[in-house]
């Protein structure tokens, strides 16, 4: 059950186990990207306890509302890890896949077979057609603004397009940082929510801690949308460019998309040059992931109360 129509998204380095249980526990959907877990044996482990915690909460708290959970799964065939990851989804059922990249078929495939549902990345209605096409049962729509490689199209232009062809399952991504920008992605025709950057902070993240200090004291103008990174345009907080060594007014797009050392300083993108979305400025200060969603969810019913009353 889902106390709030959100999902943690899967943040490269940052979304950890601690944070996809503690999402569930409040009642929204917890997810991760399967390569945090830097071997298949860890993500094996992770699996794991995701699944026992999440168990025997609801064994203890009957009556509470625990979400669900999902991995991200990297479907392009580059994903070196690209077999064993999907082997792990078949043994361990995550009730949610969501997938980047590349064709979400063969993922479809084995998640459909245990009743899964399939979740797919999408920055155009081009793509959205695609994925649609292949298999995949909702589309996560990152539109502009979004955390690291974010996508460039208006929010509501995009749900307005995605909606003439797909009456899914559907997830807005981009900036959504305040109960009321949840309300918002409802009303524009959204299903879901995808908040990612808003936890970037919280003491569950796998952020560093300079990471997490530099989006607290950060707002919209400390953002860079760049390809000069990674080859991919994407949203940088300026200061981690900085910090690198390297001048935000003069950057120098790689030769070839590379994820990992730029072609400047040699940093390397999201251990060094840290992504977040457009939405920091509304992130504070420190706080656990239960606080932070809390927060979210009362934004969320005081909104919903001043748009009644409109």
């Amino acid at each position: 059950m889902m106390t709030l129509p959100a999902i943690a998204a899967p943040m490269f380095l940052i979304s950890t186990p601690q944070m996809v249980i503690e999402s569930c526990k409040e009642g929204i959907i917890g997810t991760f990207p399967a390569l945090n877990a830097r071997t298949n044996e860890v993500l094996d482990k992770w699996m794991t306890e995701i699944k026992a915690e999440l168990a025997d909460y609801k064994n203890h708290y009957p009556y509470s509302k625990v979400s669900t959970w999902g991995v991200n799964f990297i479907a392009h065939r580059s994903n070196k890890r690209y077999s064993e990851d999907l082997e792990m989804i078949r043994k361990h059922q995550p009730p949610i896949v969501i997938t980047s990249l590349g064709d979400p078929g063969p993922v479809a495939e084995v998640v459909h077979h245990y009743d899964g549902l399939v979740l797919s990345d999408v920055i155009n209605p081009f793509f959205a057609k695609k994925a649609y096409e292949k298999g995949a049962d909702g589309l996560v729509l990152v539109s502009s603004g979004a955390g690291g490689h974010g996508g460039i199209l208006n929010p509501f232009a995009f749900v307005n397009e995605v909606r003439n062809f797909f009456d899914g399952p559907l997830v807005l991504a981009g900036t959504l940082s305040k109960g009321d920008d949840i309300l918002a992605a409802e009303i524009i025709g959204a299903d879901f929510a995808y908040v990612g950057s808003r936890f970037i902070s919280v003491d569950e993240s796998g952020a560093y801690e300079k990471y997490k200090d530099m989006v607290i004291d950060s707002d919209i103008d400390d953002i860079i949308y760049t390809d000069a990174i990674s080859g991919i345009n994407g949203n940088y907080l300026i200061p981690s460019i900085v910090q690198a060594g390297m001048d935000p007014k003069n950057l120098q797009k790689p030769d070839k998309i590379n994820f990992d050392k730029t072609n400047q300083s040699g940093a390397k993108a999201w251990k060094d040059i840290w992504g977040a979305g457009q939405g920091i400025g509304m992130v504070k200060e420190r706080e656990s992931m239960s606080e932070a969603v809390m927060k979210l969810r009362s934004e969320y019913e005081q909104a919903k109360q001043h748009v009644s009353l409109k």
